[in-house]
């Protein structure tokens, strides 16, 4: 930085302004006699004038207010850009349900900043000029310029509030929105630098110094940071490896490459190749940074060095930022570093890890642990054994089916009221906390690999559907048990025994099967045993008490054969009987397995499936978010 000298203090004017001050009004005050009169500067060239100087200081040039103003409508430039907004913003409104609000701020913040920009003129390029204290980034703004815009000295801070220069007129929206006020806003000199064609449209912004003592200074550059199109770093041999301008900045901005200039200052100060060094160092720490350095005309940040006192490689970057502005990309560019860095900071709560889901394979496993939590295998047995025994009832010998009845009223451990016992309540417990265990398990398969919210959202909507999950099973079994009967011609009632606890109706006696259409004629043949075994019994016992003529001979074979022809019509029955049965038990196992897997899927699976096609839909929109990125972010 140079020193100040008394003169350029302004001590000429009479009125002793420190330098950088702005009277009001100095944006700009027309004067009678024609002339520019723009605060302190206006004052130095009158105190020069009238000492007779030999060449007047340089003023700003007035704006031109006759000129037709640039349309402030932002021309967007097409590629992936408009693209992947939309997929951020349909991205950010599918997950407000999901994700909180803080996780989803900064991808908010940067739809509503790329909104405003797009409002805003396309015909110019904001770039702001950022340093530390004593970088000479004022020295180097006022160098691009042509006029002393930007207070420089030794004072510090010598930047308070930004400072910005316009080569075009139409940037007045965009310089309200970095909140730069009127008194502030410059022209550069008239001269070859604001004739340049190429620099038409250029905004500079020349920013407080980023270490600032001054906690509102250092609030100012984190804010006109976050909304210019591109930043000039401006470093000095002392402070390029600061970790305060590496940790903060540039590191986080890495993204940011294609729209970032890293300039080393003050190489006058080098001795002999130390300037090399120097700069050799500083794209080393920027490659630490994972700054892309644009070399060998690949995309990425510009690195260079100069001397803005002595202005030696000031043109060269004159002619960089030139080629800059002229190609009317630098605001794409930003808003796109802008969505990949949001999309970077989204990747943890949208990429999962291998393919999450519910394959068929789970869900066969779920529909298993429901069927088994109720008893399907069970009650499919219970329902086989039932037609075995009202075959046995039906095809029987009389004899055996009065022991039968006997039996069973008089022993109240019978078969029949086995079956229709409650089951214990231990039972019970293990079936309820059977279904649990499904529930828990599907949904963990579900939720495998997703990131932590939507593998929550996948076991919230699993565990909410469970919750009554045991007792519509219970409703659901008994409902598929009766129409089972009722399409048989059971006519149970569907209503009976709804008071009774869910181990009685799922463990409980199946429906009474129905008679199959050969069975009449097997009951016709047993009571035609049964028939004959009485006919012979009586002729027996007619021949003994001498009613009839003796004869033991066709007696004893005609109750003969109803005696052997009654086991062996209920053994043929048996053995007819078999496959029906077993069809018979398959089907109420069937039936009830049906009836759980449906109030399963209908709970469980479902509500899981859903979460899991939402997550799909956002992590469709995430990949049109980041697939078009322009940084490999």
């Amino acid at each position: 930085m140079t020193a100040v000298t008394d003169e350029d203090h302004g001590k000429g004017t009479g009125k002793g302004k420190g330098d950088g001050e702005v009277e009001p009004g100095g944006a700009g005050v027309g004067r009678e006699d024609g002339r520019w009169d723009d605060g302190l500067i206006a004052r130095r060239a009158a105190a020069a004038a009238a000492r007779g100087a030999d060449a007047p200081v340089p003023v700003l040039a007035p704006a031109d207010d006759d000129a037709e103003p640039q349309v402030e409508a932002y021309a967007p430039a097409g590629g992936p850009l408009p693209t992947r907004l939309d997929a951020l913003r349909e991205l950010v409104g599918l997950s407000r349900a999901r994700l909180d609000r803080d996780t989803l701020a900064e991808a908010g913040r940067v739809l509503d900043e790329a909104a405003a920009r797009q409002r805003l003129s396309s015909r110019h390029t904001v770039i702001a000029v950022a340093g530390a204290t004593g970088s000479g980034k004022s020295t180097l703004f006022n160098a691009l310029a042509g006029a002393p815009i930007s207070d420089t000295g030794l004072r510090r801070p010598t930047t308070s509030q930004p400072i910005a220069c316009s080569w075009t007129d139409g940037a007045a929206g965009l310089l309200d929105r970095l909140a730069v006020p009127g008194r502030l806003r410059r022209r550069p000199h008239p001269g070859p630098g604001a004739s340049d064609e190429a620099l038409q449209g250029l905004v500079l912004v020349d920013l407080p110094d980023h270490d600032s003592a001054a906690t509102e200074h250092r609030d100012q550059v984190d804010r006109v940071l976050a909304l210019v199109d591109a930043v000039i770093w401006v470093v000095d041999p002392e402070k390029y490896a600061d970790a305060a301008l590496h940790e903060r900045y540039l590191r986080p901005l890495a993204g940011h490459a294609e729209v970032t200039f890293v300039v080393l200052n003050q190489t006058d100060r080098l001795p002999g190749e130390a300037a090399d060094l120097v700069l050799d160092d500083l794209r080393r720490l920027l490659d630490e940074d994972g700054i892309a350095l644009g070399e060998h005309g690949e995309p990425g940040a510009t690195v260079m060095s100069l001397s803005a006192l002595t202005g030696d490689g000031v043109p060269e970057l004159r002619e960089m930022i030139g080629r800059f502005v002229s190609d009317r990309t630098a605001a794409t560019r930003r808003l796109s570093a802008d969505v990949d860095a949001a999309a970077a900071r989204l990747r943890r709560v949208y990429v999962a890890e291998g393919r999450p889901g519910l394959g068929e394979r789970a869900r066969e496993e779920f529909t298993d642990r429901l069927a088994e939590a109720v008893g399907a295998a069970a009650a499919g047995q219970a329902a086989e054994r039932e037609w075995r025994r009202n075959a046995s009832r039906a095809c029987g010998t009389p004899w055996l089916r009065l022991w039968r009845w006997y039996e069973n009223r008089g022993l109240p451990g019978s078969l029949d009221r086995m079956g229709q016992a409650l089951t214990p309540p231990e039972e019970e417990l293990t079936a309820r906390q059977r279904v649990e265990q499904a529930v828990r398990i599907v949904a963990d398969d579900a939720a495998d690999g997703l990131p932590g919210p939507w593998a929550q959202a996948v076991r919230e909507a699993a565990f909410t559907g469970a919750r009554g999950l045991p007792e519509a099973l219970d409703e659901l079994a008994v409902k598929a048990g009766t129409s089972g009967a009722a399409k048989r011609g059971g006519g149970t009632e569907t209503g009976k025994g709804k008071g009774k606890g869910t181990a009685d109706r799922l463990g409980g006696r199946p429906p009474k099967p129905p008679r199959p259409k050969w069975w009449p004629a097997a009951v016709l043949a047993q009571a035609s045993m049964t028939l004959l075994q009485i006919f012979g019994g009586l002729w027996l016992v007619g021949q003994i008490i001498g009613v009839l003529e003796p004869g033991l001979v066709t007696p004893a074979l005609i109750m003969l054969a109803g005696v052997v022809g009654g086991p062996l019509v209920e053994w043929a029955c048996a053995a007819a009987i078999r496959g029906p049965a077993r069809r018979y038990g398959q089907d109420a196992e069937r039936r009830l397995r049906e009836a759980a897997a449906g109030c399963g899927r209908a709970r469980v699976l479902d509500p899981v499936a859903a979460e899991l096609v939402r997550y799909r839909e956002v992590r469709e929109r995430y990949v049109t978010v980041t697939e078009f990125s322009t940084t490999g972010r």
